[in-house]
């Protein structure tokens, strides 16, 4: 039997895939969190509670209105991208020109509101749903058995990552989202609609979060908490990653799911606390972050 440090191949294997797995939630929300705040400045704390409700969603569009996953997967983010618009056109638009703390508060009374809300009608157990048909079956690869949806998962938020990042930094309506935010008046010269352009970026933030909630829904059990549960963690990746970079929260959530992964091999009691220590350690040495711009 082939095994790395005493440990069995296939088992470190289905860690490290475990972890890629986290990682690729862990990158994906990161990404939402890092287009918010480096566009728009704000820190949005609810981004647990919207990943929460597009999980909600896809569980409701199947209960309720015989909605398939993909389906969901498509609508639950729009629904989520919506709700994020109403959020900014109505109250956090009023916030822009003060301290920041003002927008932390109000998203985190958002999350508790909605946290209580879902809380009230399905209580805290739970509900599951199911792996799309499509996606039950797993593939041997000789040395290891990949669960197809959990390859899916993967690949299906590395390719949103990936294009969200040559959106924003490559193409010209990124350069015009990026001059929007740090010279409103000048961008607004030219005929860009600078309120619309910043209310549709938070709620393209927030459908990103809405899209990682349906790719949880078959693998996590669905509740209330599943959000506040994983945003500490995904607030420490976009610190790490540096506050919006767009290509550090994409890079640093991957990676420190896969050292996550490799930590609950080694020293499993580590695992929950791992990226906290990797946190307090670049700041240390690099505050502004791995891919962060030094002031």
């Amino acid at each position: 039997m082939i095994t790395i440090f005493g440990i069995p191949l296939q088992a470190f294997l289905g860690q490290l895939l475990l972890g890629l797995v986290n990682g690729s939630f862990y990158a994906i929300l990161s990404l939402g969190l890092a287009v918010i705040f480096g566009l728009l400045n704000v820190i949005n704390f609810a981004h647990g509670a919207l990943y929460m409700f597009g999980a909600f969603l896809a569980w409701m569009g199947l209960a309720y209105f015989d909605l398939n996953y993909w389906v969901m997967l498509a609508l639950a983010p729009l629904i989520v991208g919506f709700f994020g618009i109403l959020i900014e056109k109505f109250l956090l638009k009023h916030l822009y020109k003060l301290d920041h703390l003002y927008g932390l508060l109000l998203t985190f009374g958002i999350t508790l509101l909605m946290e209580g809300l879902f809380r009230s009608f399905y209580g805290v157990s739970g509900q599951p749903y199911s792996t799309p048909e499509a996606l039950r079956s797993a593939t041997n690869l000789g040395f290891m058995v990949l669960p197809n949806y959990r390859a899916w998962v993967v690949v299906a938020s590395v390719v949103v990552c990936l294009l969200t990042w040559f959106v924003i930094e490559r193409t010209r309506l990124g350069a015009v989202l990026r001059a929007g935010t740090e010279n409103p008046r000048l961008v607004e010269a030219f005929g860009v609609n600078v309120p619309l352009m910043i209310t549709l970026t938070y709620g393209f933030g927030v459908a990103l979060a809405g899209f990682a909630g349906v790719l949880a829904a078959p693998i996590l059990q669905i509740s209330p908490l599943m959000g506040s549960n994983l945003i500490i963690v995904v607030f420490a990746v976009v610190v790490i990653g540096g506050m919006g970079s767009i290509l550090g929260a994409i890079v640093t959530g991957l990676g420190l799911g896969l050292i996550e992964g490799l930590t609950k091999v080694f020293w499993p009691e580590a695992s929950s606390t791992v990226v906290f220590i990797i946190m307090a350690i670049v700041l240390l040495l690099r505050p502004a972050g791995l891919f962060g711009k030094e002031k």
